[in-house]
């Protein structure tokens, strides 16, 4: 394989090709899960606020753990940690059919399903970003559109087979449909670059401070210029080992001495690359902190802290209790051959394509259209307690999936926000946050409705904490203030630099 023939081609559309059904795969039943939600409900006749941590947990472990997730994908490739995520979907899908209670579901379906799914993330994700530059946008795209295609999907084939084999029969299907992650991993080989040829080679001696090898004789050499020489340490370990060794030979009569100088010349180079990744790693870990609390004393950073994770408490939980709705309302969904949550699988595809086509509009600007979907879903979900109708739900349905869609523009939005440079760095403290929303709502909303006897009040709440979300993030950066700010002098501007730019764009 030529690096040149598949970067923006190639092999790369084969990648896109296996992550988009890595998507399907991994995500279409976390997704879907109000389907299952409703029968765990009827077979355990537990309360709906702890039965709602099973599938907030397969969608939110994934978000939370996506720091892990990442390093695990730097540190073996992605092709081994896709191959490992499918086992872990399908063996805690598999531990689901049998289990018998709702804390061993927490387990097997929220936790072990939800960390298989974010190890699936973050390694198709990071093989495509490799495999494609100029259309990266479009190739992320096809990927992430994966998992709304199998909300879809899964949403009425869970239902059917549930039908057909029963609640422990669908979960072994789903466990043995998605092992298929694991074929789909084999086709993730790692892109080869010509700069990868010879030069790994070259490095192995790097520590080695002497132009001799197999010696410690470092008399009057001097230590390389790579960051780990010029060190008076290594020079009195080096010296120190050469002290030994002598003795060693001189009383021994050692005649491989070849042999032990270069043993004593690896311990050195191995004993100190120990204590200099050991001082890098607290050195990373201490610029960690200083990045994260540098990127919060930007308001509209701290702004979409707040709004990612409100905006996850209050919408992620209707894709879970939609069903649950629907029953309490003595709505029979049998009648009708579409469910509502795959209604919102099939919006939230359109709502991604929209609102990212909007978002590379020149004269639309990102932050505001996030803005104001947020503000819409909340009030969209503030309106659900009126809708009594299958018409009707169905309709907000529609509307919540395509607004749903805004994760399409998130990316746009941290870029403009925080810039390119610390945008990996964001991006990965919104995600954690988004994951604890994604954990946290479902039971909240559950806990409403065990403490009212109806939804009514919960979605009233999860509405609040969108339009909640939503006016921080408008007020953090107001377009109706730019008139303002021209008659107020320099001095006196005591906010962020980011909001005098967005205003002065409108």
């Amino acid at each position: 394989m030529t690096y040149s023939k598949n970067i923006d081609g190639g092999w790369g559309w084969m990648i896109v090709a296996a992550s988009f059904m890595v998507h399907f795969l991994a995500y279409g039943s976390p997704l879907s899960v109000g389907v299952l939600y409703t029968e765990w409900l009827d077979a355990f006749g537990e309360g709906k606020g702890l039965t709602a941590w099973i599938g907030s947990l397969a969608n939110g472990v994934g978000l939370i753990a996506s720091p892990i997730c990442s390093v695990c994908v730097s540190t073996f490739g992605a092709r081994p940690v896709t191959v490992f995520s499918g086992v872990l979907v399908c063996g805690g899908m598999l531990l689901s059919a049998f289990a018998s209670s709702v804390q061993f579901l927490i387990l097997s379906y929220g936790i072990i399903v939800g960390l298989g799914a974010g190890l699936a993330y973050s390694a198709t994700v990071t093989i495509t970003c490799q495999y494609f530059d100029k259309r990266r946008g479009l190739a992320l795209g096809l990927v992430t559109t994966g998992s709304s295609v199998g909300l879809f999907i899964y949403a009425s084939l869970q239902k059917k087979l549930i039908e057909i084999y029963g609640l422990e029969g669908c979960l072994l299907i789903m466990s043995a449909i998605s092992l298929h992650i694991v074929a789909c991993g084999t086709v993730m080989r790692t892109v080869e670059t010509p700069s990868h040829t010879g030069k790994e080679m070259a490095t192995t001696d790097q520590y080695i401070p002497c132009s001799k090898k197999g010696t410690v004789n470092c008399e009057n050499e001097e230590l390389p210029e790579n960051g780990y020489g010029q060190d008076k340490v290594f020079v009195e370990h080096t010296n120190h080992f050469k002290d030994k060794h002598n003795a060693v030979v001189n009383k021994l009569d050692f005649q491989h001495s070849e042999e032990f100088d270069a043993f004593a010349t690896r311990t050195t180079k191995y004993t100190y690359f120990v204590k200099q990744t050991a001082k890098n790693n607290w050195a990373a870990c201490l610029n960690f902190i200083e990045i994260s609390l540098d990127l919060f004393k930007n308001k509209v950073f701290t702004a979409l802290f707040l709004a990612i994770l409100l905006f996850d408490v209050g919408s992620f939980p209707s894709q879970i209790v939609m069903e649950d709705l629907a029953r309490s309302y003595n709505i029979d969904e049998d009648s009708h051959s579409i469910p509502l949550v795959a209604i919102v699988g099939i919006t939230s595809s359109m709502g991604k394509f929209v609102l990212g086509v909007l978002a590379d509009v020149k004269w639309m600007n990102s932050l505001y259209l996030y803005t104001v979907t947020l503000i819409m879903m909340g009030a969209t979900l503030t309106a659900v307690p009126f809708a009594t109708s299958y018409v009707a739900l169905a309709v907000l349905c529609g509307i919540i999936g395509f607004l749903l869609g805004n994760w399409s523009i998130f990316p746009y939005v941290t870029t403009k926000t925080v810039g390119v440079e610390k945008l990996t760095h964001a991006y990965g403290i919104l995600m954690f946050f988004a994951g604890v929303g994604n954990a946290l709502g479902p039971p909240v909303i559950g806990w409403f409705f065990d403490w009212t006897q109806t939804y009514h009040a919960a979605f009233y709440f999860g509405g609040a904490c969108v339009l909640l979300g939503g006016f921080i993030l408008l007020l953090s950066s107001p377009p109706f203030w730019s008139k303002m700010l021209k008659t107020i002098p320099k001095s006196e501007l005591a906010f962020n630099s980011y909001a005098v730019k967005i205003s002065s764009e409108t």
